[in-house]
């Protein structure tokens, strides 16, 4: 028997229940609530909050963004874009035309300074013609996507292979040689952080191009991320969301029963952590890649087939961190935006790595200004991979410690006053996420972002739709965005929709 607060309910009603209370599981809440079966829907959230990935922090005076930071590709193509718009949430140049038709190819931004380790100065120049070699290499990629094979496994290696062949022709002396390789390494960072991946090796070339950039150019919300979430939650019936409800397994292709419904059997029951037993007709899963990569073993009873097994384990899923440093005043200028640290000494086509311990901060691509809130001044740093994770081990002093001697090296300060505070994100550690977003790694391909995908059981008749899969890592063209995690939630959502239309009898034509 099966303990469940459902509260009351009409026998026969559809249960459903998401697990993971994120936009894709808020986005399939809102769509099935709004279906006139209405079903008898809960939100199971792990944590005492909803929005998972996108966590918005009152700090520093203002609000900042722990989690996701952009809309990316703000235009009409984009559900995110869309939604913000309709709950009024962004300002006149975000919604502009103009802003919308912007083609960036989904490459970042040039910085608007640029230094070194030791505090030199780079000009803008090389700069923007090493950015315009590596992202030139970049879009080259896209070109393998259908090819029969490619030359090299990873996006990487043939990132690499190619500036090998450039280097060659290079004319300079071996101090520019070397800056310019410095720079490139910066944009390979750069690049990590995009994929949340930790080298770009690990990314896999054939389906890289088959990742969508939507035109627009990415914006962000100045009241914070999650008051989208926010919106869409209160959309929802009061007792919708049940928040500090982790789920242990999910029982499946079973016949379960509850003592309040005699006579009714359910095909999943969803075991919680607190001991609680829900069952439910149908369940959308829309936990963090992370956490099914360390859960799959326990979470699904009995376990999924193999191919989707497979699939968990072979598409990537990395941390992206951000460092937040707040400054009694700013050593920048006021029209500065992003600041880019070049490591001397660092090269691409070096494989040597340092100890983490030592040089876990060469992995930092530099620092986004954030609009100052009152008198406060905001730096955030953003960091991927190992390097990333291994931060998340360090106390805040250690952290603090160490940006402070990069500062006062890059800036050529010694005297630079140390950062007042710092806030950092902690994607690794999160038990319920385990990384921040998901890529294709070498040796999978989009196939398995589609077996992913799949509901539960497979293709079968008599028992339909019982687990349903849903989130970023779920979306074959837009994965790792939060318009991919929305759409997969409402493509969940339409799924059992057009189950129940299709079941719900149609009345007779009269004659």
């Amino acid at each position: 028997m099966a303990s469940g607060d459902y509260g009351s309910q009409a026998p026969g009603a559809r249960r459903v229940l998401v697990v993971g209370g994120g936009i894709a599981g808020l986005g399939a809440a809102q769509r099935l609530c709004r279906h006139p079966a209405a079903p008898h829907l809960r939100v199971l959230e792990a944590t005492a909050r909803a929005g998972g990935r996108i966590h918005s922090e009152p700090s520093f005076g203002g609000v900042v963004e722990v989690g996701a930071h952009w809309i990316h590709g703000p235009s009409q193509a984009n559900p995110v874009f869309q939604l913000a718009a309709e709950f009024g949430l962004l300002g006149e140049k975000e919604l502009s035309e103009e802003n919308q038709l912007v083609e960036t190819g989904g490459h970042v931004g040039l910085p608007s300074l640029c230094r070194t380790s030791s505090g030199a100065s780079v000009s803008m120049e090389l700069v923007a013609e090493m950015a315009s070699l590596f992202y030139g290499l970049i879009d080259q990629t896209r070109e393998f996507l259908n090819a029969a094979e490619t030359p090299v496994p990873s996006v990487g290696e043939f990132l690499k292979k190619q500036i090998r062949q450039q280097v060659a022709r290079w004319t300079e002396n071996e101090e520019t040689k070397k800056l310019k390789l410095a720079i490139l390494n910066s944009f390979f960072n750069v690049e990590c952080c995009v994929s949340g991946t930790h080298s770009m090796d690990m990314v896999a070339l054939a389906p890289f191009g088959e990742y969508t950039v939507l035109p627009g150019l990415d914006c962000t919300f100045s009241g914070g991320y999650q008051g989208l979430t926010n919106h869409i939650m209160a959309s929802l019936p009061k007792d919708v969301m049940v928040f500090n409800k982790a789920v242990k397994t999910i029982h499946w292709n079973g016949s379960f029963q509850e003592a309040a419904l005699p006579g009714e059997t359910f095909p999943v029951l969803v075991e919680c952590e607190d001991g609680s037993c829900l069952p439910a007709h149908h369940v959308i899963v829309t936990t963090p890649l992370g956490f099914l990569k360390e859960h799959q073993d326990t979470f699904f009873e009995p376990p999924v087939p193999a191919e989707k097994a497979e699939a968990i384990r072979k598409i990537g899923f990395g941390t992206n961190n951000k460092v937040f440093l707040e400054f009694e005043e700013p050593f920048w200028e006021p029209d500065c935006q992003l600041i880019q640290v070049v490591w001397e000494d660092t090269s691409p086509l070096k494989d040597t790595a340092p100890p983490l311990q030592d040089a876990w901060f060469k992995k930092l691509i530099g620092f986004l200004v954030l609009p100052p809130f009152e008198s406060v001044h905001v730096l955030c740093g953003f960091i991927a991979g190992l390097e990333s994770e291994f931060m998340e081990t360090l106390s805040d002093e250690e952290v603090l410690f160490s940006l402070t001697q990069v500062l006062r090296k890059v800036t050529g300060n010694p005297q630079l006053p140390a950062p007042k505070s710092v806030l950092r994100s902690r994607w690794h550690s999160d038990p319920y996420t385990r990384g921040s977003y998901s890529y294709v790694a070498v040796g999978s391909t989009g196939d398995d972002i589609d077996r992913l995908a799949q509901p539960l059981p497979a293709e079968s008749a008599g028992a339909q739709l019982q687990v349903l899969f849903a989130g970023e890592a779920t979306h074959r063209t837009f994965y790792s965005t939060t318009h991919g995690a929305l759409l997969s939630g409402w493509r969940e959502a339409d799924r059992l929709i057009h189950l129940w239309d299709l079941q719900t009898p149609q009345p007779r034509p009269r004659l």
